[in-house]
């Protein structure tokens, strides 16, 4: 049995604060409690970096204020159901599983729900790229943190038109961009085909070069200034008087508060305690191009294909699609050879580079917003769950709102 206790300070004692899950949200709340003077233990059965955190697109993107639940979504359903090769897909062996998420996402999409989804969007990202920016210096990474902006590519004009919906969205939020023809993708992204022929480039956007070294980073930094990183399998909380008591696979962990940042798997810990949240995985799937990376020299986005394209430290990362078929089912290879296909095809230089692969499970809600804060009627519970494809983005203000309730 593993028991926090908290120090004597002049202030009082300290809390004691588990904190389940050390992705990229889990880290940095680990180490901004920490800071606070919280007596914390970061526990994940992996340890940092082992899921999203490893293999996202490193896109830090604080305009990403519109849903992926739109007006007119509904009539994508279909297409859903019968293109296993499409950007966004479900098999239909889990529509059964998968059914109440998928109405709750489609009602997610009336003009006040998405208008709603999006002011807690933007607030949720507000300051994102100068945060991480400090943080990437503050960890000792500086050197992972690129800004040189995001290029959205479309095929062309008319394309661009269909999604100005969601460029009308960015532009009320505050933010700006430029539009550009041809020859302005050529001046930016020499390598891209010929076949994009517009563009929007939101020219202050920013990149992590390798989101699993900033996570290990962050992670470190905890571990430095005194926190604990167990790694261990937490299947249960229970609520026993004025403390939590998490039982792991390899000890049990006793504390006054317990922060629930599991991602896709924050399910199994909260069911049995009864709180309800309609979390459902969307699994991403990336090739990277090994030694690749100057290819492109920012992140550009294939609109089109819903895949974003990062030049990482050690090479060329092509990652993307939407594929809602839960946690056990296995990767879908086509998936794989599709986005390598893609990206062969529209940028030079990639005919005879090697190729890794990944596929991980994105934490989303119906109506692309976060859970952070209180859990309702459980005190000391704290929920950072949902974060959907924003996780790296929205990381650093998850963990200053969760330390701020913490220590109101």
């Amino acid at each position: 049995m593993h028991t926090s206790t908290s120090p004597n300070t002049s202030a009082g004692p300290s809390p004691t604060i588990a904190v389940i899950g050390a992705g990229i949200v889990g880290c940095c709340i680990a180490l901004a409690l920490r800071k606070r003077g919280a007596t914390v233990t970061l526990i994940d059965r992996q340890g940092p970096a082992a899921g999203c955190s490893y293999g996202n697109s490193g896109a830090i993107s604080e305009s990403s204020v519109a849903p992926l639940a739109m007006p007119g979504v509904l009539a994508s359903v279909p297409k859903m159901l019968l293109d296993k090769d499409g950007p966004l897909h479900l098999p239909l062996a889990y529509l059964p599983t998968a059914a109440p998420w998928l109405a709750r996402f489609v009602l997610s999409a009336t003009p006040g729900r998405v208008e709603r989804a999006a002011h807690a969007l933007a607030a949720m990202h507000e300051g994102a790229i100068g945060k991480h920016a400090a943080l990437t210096r503050e960890v000792g990474v500086p050197e992972l943190f690129l800004q040189r902006g995001h290029l959205h590519l479309y095929r062309d004009a008319a394309a661009l038109d269909d999604d100005a919906a969601a460029w009308r969205l960015r532009e009320r939020f505050g933010f700006r961009f430029e539009r550009l023809d041809r020859a302005g993708i050529e001046a930016l992204e020499p390598n891209v085909a010929a076949h994009y022929t517009a563009a929007m480039y939101l020219t202050d956007h920013a990149t992590i070069l390798n989101p699993a070294r900033y996570t290990q980073a962050i992670a470190d930094a905890f571990v430095a200034r005194g926190g604990t990183l167990v790694r261990d399998d937490v299947r249960g909380l229970a609520h026993r008087g004025t403390q939590w008591t998490l039982s792991g696979a390899q000890d049990k962990y006793t504390v006054d508060h317990a922060v629930v940042a599991a991602g896709a798997w924050s399910r199994k810990l909260l069911d049995p305690l009864g709180i309800s949240l309609p979390l459902e995985s969307q699994r991403g799937y990336h090739v990277q191009f090994n030694g690749t990376r100057d290819v492109v020299s920012r992140t550009v986005v294939l609109t089109d294909r819903k895949i974003f394209v990062t030049p990482m430290e050690d090479g060329l990362r092509v990652g993307g699609t939407v594929e809602i078929a839960g946690l056990t089912r296995a990767p879908d290879m086509r998936r794989f050879d599709g986005l390598a296909a893609i990206a062969r095809d529209t940028f030079a230089g990639l005919s005879s580079a090697t190729t890794t692969s990944w596929m991980g499970h994105r934490p989303c809600m119906p109506d692309s917003v976060p859970v952070v804060g209180a859990a309702r009627n459980q005190p000391g519970l704290w929920l950072a769950v949902g974060h959907g494809h924003l996780g790296l983005t929205d990381s650093v203000n998850t963990a200053d709102r969760i330390a701020d309730a913490v220590f109101a």
